[in-house]
């Protein structure tokens, strides 16, 4: 049995792309884009269609003009996502929205309506919120109606508990963005046999998250993402979910050897957990106290937002 067949023993696998026949290959439960995905894959002849489609339907003479046309994108990406995983898609909020409760909210409600247009069940759609504080606030108002959230650019405990306070469905700590600002740190210090495996700065991350859910009976799932390499996975075995890249899934398809579990609730709640406060102060304070969460969030909102404008353009020049 290879690795990636024993980490489904024990941890949902998602695949981490928007190739569709990467997903057949591979078959995964559930499946996650974003905008970066979402360009990237619209670059290949074979996904092109979906683009031209999309700008017939909603480019010249619409409206909403790019914004509907990017809306239409992203469902027909997620519709044709669904006919391949049995489970759920992702799919982002735009990340110029980030902090706008108001408008995350309303575009939540016509991307699920689209979906539902479709035929497709919002029980199946986790709609991406990155987890700043309007972020999370929009979530805990979505939840209620009924529309599931994952929370993205997951980068430290505070933002963690607030999401499982406000019933956010799922939560994606980013493993190997961590990493790398704690790597790029330490420039010529850096120690990588010292810091891999459990280690990982951003394995303990996302340890430390599991283990509070855990402890304290939140039912917020944690899906580890963003990794870097299979050692990363293999030491978040056990995980809820962990979303994967297909190289990365290669890789695991390919590896002999036991995949030990590492995480498990039982080990979480014999542990000596202490509660943090999350209030709006508090969750503010402990971020601007965390300089890597806080420059990582900033960061990939800023790269999420870059390569919806870069999308928007190629939609302008189709749609010309």
């Amino acid at each position: 049995m290879n690795q990636l067949e024993q980490l489904r023993q024990f941890t949902t696998v998602v695949a981490d792309t928007g190739d569709f026949q990467l997903m057949k290959q591979y078959k995964p439960q559930d499946a996650t884009t974003n905008p970066s995905l979402i360009l990237k894959a619209v670059q290949k002849a074979e996904y092109r269609p979906l683009l031209e489609q999309a700008v017939r339907d909603f480019g010249a003479g619409a409206d909403q003009g790019a914004e509907a046309v990017m809306d239409a994108l992203l469902i027909a990406f997620g519709t044709e996502i669904l006919a391949i995983v049995p489970g759920r898609v992702s799919t982002e909020v735009d990340a110029r929205l980030s902090f706008d409760t108001e408008a995350t909210v309303s575009k939540a409600r016509h991307l699920i309506a689209m979906y539902e247009q479709r035929g497709v069940a919002r029980e199946r759609v986790l709609i991406k919120i990155a987890a700043t504080w309007e972020g999370i606030r929009a979530a805990e108002i979505l939840q209620r109606e009924g529309i599931r959230c994952n929370m993205t650019l997951m980068f430290s405990l505070v933002q963690a508990v607030a999401c499982a306070e406000a019933g956010a469905q799922l939560i994606s700590p980013f493993v190997g963005r961590i990493l790398d600002w704690h790597r790029k740190q330490a420039g010529d210090q850096w120690d990588a046999a010292a810091n891999a495996g459990d280690n990982d700065p951003g394995v303990r991350s996302v340890r430390q998250i599991y283990d509070y859910y855990k402890k304290f009976g939140y039912p917020t799932e944690v899906m580890g993402a963003s990794f870097r390499g299979i050692g990363q996975i293999a030491a978040l075995a056990g995980c809820d979910l962990l979303t994967i890249s297909p190289d990365l899934l290669e890789q695991l398809a390919a590896a002999e050897g036991p995949l030990e579990r590492k995480l498990s609730v039982d080990h979480a709640q014999a542990g000596n957990i202490a509660r943090i406060a999350c209030d709006e102060a508090s969750f503010r304070w402990q971020l601007n106290e965390d300089p890597m969460a806080t420059e990582k969030l900033s960061e990939g909102i800023r790269l999420f937002a870059a390569d919806a404008v870069k999308l928007e353009k190629l939609i302008a020049e189709l749609a010309a």
